[in-house]
């Protein structure tokens, strides 16, 4: 039996954990690998925190988990939508929850779960509790406030909720957009609905990076090279013709780049040269959100006894948990 993607009975009762242990880091650092040995030690799940791993058909070019790695170990929050549908941050944390409030039924008994990705949002909504508006996209609002132009729509968002201005890049037109929509729903501003509600159960944060930035870079390359010859050029091909090219997701890493070489714009060279850079740069970001977590014990993803230095901290985590 594969382990596309698990789900539970909602009708089963919420028991809080003994704990969750994340894996997290930049994009290429080994992450599922090290999740994988982890699980099958412990004898637990997976649960992923990829914002893109979440939609059906979009397989190799998010580095999806293969169907024999989900036969060895399950995992969850995996192609749980179709590409046409949104899935918010909002959504993602109350699945997340449920998921984790049913631990003893997931992992035998005194087993902590694994939250494992990239997604730095993902991870903080449930390691921090972030609160979060229940406030849905709405598309004709959001169509309105782009036509006026990101400079306005900016200056509108600063004179309704200072506080969040404050917080977002003037040209960063997402938050802006979500700032204004939260506000013009709600009538309260986005700033006064947010905060904090850590859980009630422990906690272990682990992160991978690569000491050496061309070690990471020879990783990006290498894995980009192996999405291609594993079929990334005939996955987008496929995408864009059952859902078009204005998908939001053909839009997003290794997608976008593949789209512009089927197009004829660019050759396949130059697509994974883009695909490289382009990663490259998501992993700087990705590096500078998860060094800001003073809670992350962090490991070098190239030791050569990095299963038993993890191992170690787990080990302690719980003994005094």
């Amino acid at each position: 039996m594969g382990y596309t993607n698990h789900t539970i009975d909602d009708e089963q009762l919420f028991t809080p954990p003994t704990g969750v242990i994340v894996v997290c880091g930049a994009t290429a650092t080994g992450k599922s690998g090290l999740a994988l040995t982890l699980a099958k030690r412990l004898e637990t799940v997976i649960l992923s925190a990829d914002s893109r791993q979440v939609y059906r058909e979009f397989d190799i070019g998010t580095a999806k988990p293969t169907l024999a790695e989900r036969e060895q170990v399950p995992h969850y929050l995996i192609d749980i939508c179709d590409p046409t549908e949104t899935l918010t941050l909002a959504d993602y944390q109350d699945r997340a929850n449920q998921l984790i409030g049913q631990s003893h039924i997931l992992a035998p008994r005194g087993k902590p779960l694994l939250l494992v990705g990239g997604t730095g949002l993902y991870i903080k909504a449930i390691a921090a509790g972030l609160k979060i508006p229940r406030v849905p996209p709405h598309p004709q609002l959001r169509s309105q406030l782009t036509a006026l132009g990101q400079p306005f729509a900016y200056s509108l968002l600063q004179q309704v909720d200072p506080v969040a201005a404050q917080k977002i890049h003037p040209n960063d037109a997402v938050r802006t957009l979500r700032g204004l929509e939260v506000y013009y729903v709600t009538g309260q501003t986005i700033s006064a609905q947010q905060g904090e509600n850590p859980p009630n159960y422990p906690i272990l944060q682990l992160g991978l990076t690569c000491q050496d930035p061309l070690t990471l870079t020879r990783r990006i390359c290498d894995r980009t090279e192996a999405m291609i010859e594993s079929g990334l050029v005939a996955e987008v091909q496929r995408l864009g013709d059952r859902y078009g090219q204005d998908l939001p997701l053909l839009k997003t890493l290794g997608y976008q780049e593949i789209s512009q070489y089927l197009a004829g714009d660019i050759t396949l060279a130059t697509a994974k040269e883009l695909t490289v850079l382009h990663t490259r740069q998501f992993a700087k970001r990705q590096n500078t959100w998860f060094k800001a977590i003073p809670q992350i014990h962090w490991f070098d993803a190239d030791s050569t006894n990095l299963i038993d230095q993890v191992w170690e901290t787990i080990n302690r985590f719980l003994t005094y948990h």
